[in-house]
């Protein structure tokens, strides 16, 4: 293993701290060194440090992203134009991928997704499909690409086969203060994806209060910097703005959103939750065209929705991925009956009569990660059946004492937190604007 020259990297620091371009052999060598441990810690953590603070250009962002892609295995295919998936940056019953990559495998594209734990508020998608019992999201790069031909789908949790510069640079960038930098958030998302060998990628990046980018101006720098990068590898990208402040669907938890999911692919569910399932899903058909407009994407995605066929594909996954062929049918037909449950729940009820404005996402989210449905450290084990069930929508009726949220939970609820929850929701005498989760598209 041959350690990279301290003097190229200390040059590399320079050039960001003097806002230059960075040499590109030597930032490769340099993703190459993080991705082989022959790098001290102490130097990556200046390098990240000043991209912090300095922020660095479209190219060498793009640069990065692919050193960073080639640092481990690529999947590749026949006829990549065919092979698609979608990123989202997290939201509060954010669960769109359970849903997703079946039903664009029952349209006739391939779906290889690599998803991640979740460190924040819940969990993020492998947990969600881990809170189902024996599936397995352990898959190697041929394991994945196996499935992938053989169902259309798979859902992979991130390893270290594929882009391992990422790992490392993540867990320091953790520990550095470094993470919301929107070149290394782009290297960091954009590598793993183009990893998976995509012809095409749509980028759900939420905005709001509940959201990790605030504003839509820092949302649709962050969407410009992944598509810019994306495109950069080869993929036809697009970026999707969506608002993050109501709670997306009826479900917030692990095993919750797993039963939302299934409701949705029993052509059932949350409208709010099949809309953006049917708005990512026909982006993905058209940009892979597979269909010649968004009106017949749409129509292909409700339909398999609809008959069964997306939920058949789900049905296979989960026994592709290790869950026994009588629970996955379990799963598909009544999910509550073989998902964790908790040990109590609360409901909780409006003190006055009117409209639901508003429900605070955030409130809702950080009681459910006291309670174990999220991580403060990565090393933190999910407890998967803690979460809510939102009983309204927005904009609907509420008589004063009408239950409005149910929390399933295992520890006992302090008088804080039962305040907080009653101080979440907003009821006025007369309904809000309510606006489209699509705020732009960004392509």
């Amino acid at each position: 293993m041959i350690s990279m020259d301290i003097e190229h990297i200390a040059k590399l620091i320079s050039a960001v701290e003097s806002k230059e371009m960075m040499n590109l052999e030597h930032l490769a060598e340099f993703i190459n060194g993080v991705a082989n441990h022959s790098i001290p810690v102490e130097m990556i953590e200046k390098w990240l440090k000043a991209v912090h603070s300095h922020s660095i250009s479209v190219k060498e962002t793009t640069i990065l992203t692919k050193e960073m892609m080639h640092s481990g295995a690529i999947l590749d295919w026949p006829n990549k134009k065919m092979v698609v998936d979608k990123h989202s940056t997290g939201g509060v019953g954010d669960k769109m991928s359970l849903m997703l990559a079946p039903a664009l495998a029952a349209c006739g594209v391939m779906v290889p997704m690599l998803a991640g734990r979740g460190l924040g508020h819940t969990g993020g998608t492998i947990d969600k499909l881990e809170s189902i019992p024996g599936f397995n999201c352990s898959l190697s790069p041929s394991e994945m690409k196996e499935q992938v031909q053989e169902l259309g789908c798979c859902i992979a949790a991130q390893n270290d086969a594929i882009a391992p510069a990422d790992g490392l640079l993540y867990a320091i960038r953790d520990v550095t203060n470094t993470i919301d930098s929107i070149p290394l958030i782009t290297a960091s998302i954009i590598s793993k994806k183009a990893a998976e060998g995509l012809g095409s990628l749509v980028l759900d990046v939420k905005c709001g209060s509940a959201a990790f980018m605030k504003t839509r101006t820092d949302a649709e720098a962050l969407a410009k910097s992944m598509v810019g990068a994306a495109k950069g590898l080869g993929i036809n990208t697009t970026a999707q703005i969506t608002q993050m402040d109501f709670p997306i669907g009826k479900y917030v938890g692990n095993s919750l959103e797993v039963v939302g999911s299934v409701e949705v692919l029993q052509g059932n569910g949350s409208k709010d939750t099949r809309d953006l399932v049917i708005m990512q899903g026909s982006a993905l058909l058209l940009q892979s065209g597979k269909v010649k407009n968004s009106q017949e994407g749409i129509k292909k995605i409700a339909e398999v929705l609809d008959n069964g066929l997306a939920l058949a594909i789900f049905e296979k996954m989960c026994v592709a991925q290790g869950v026994t062929e009588e629970n996955a049918k379990k799963i598909c037909s009544d999910p509550k009956s073989i998902l964790p449950k908790s040990e109590s729940t609360t409901t909780f009820a409006s003190s006055k009569s009117g409209y639901v404005t508003m429900i605070d996402s955030m409130a809702l989210a950080e009681i459910a990660r006291k309670h174990g449905a999220g991580r403060f450290n990565l090393e933190d084990e999910i407890i998967p059946e803690i979460g809510f069930e939102v009983l309204v929508e927005q904009n609907q009726k509420i008589t004063e004492g009408e239950q409005w949220l149910l929390f399933h939970h295992n520890a006992a609820l302090n008088d804080e937190e039962i305040a907080q929850l009653n101080d979440s929701i907003s009821v006025e005498n007369q309904v809000s604007a309510k606006n489209s989760r699509l705020i732009s598209t960004i392509s």
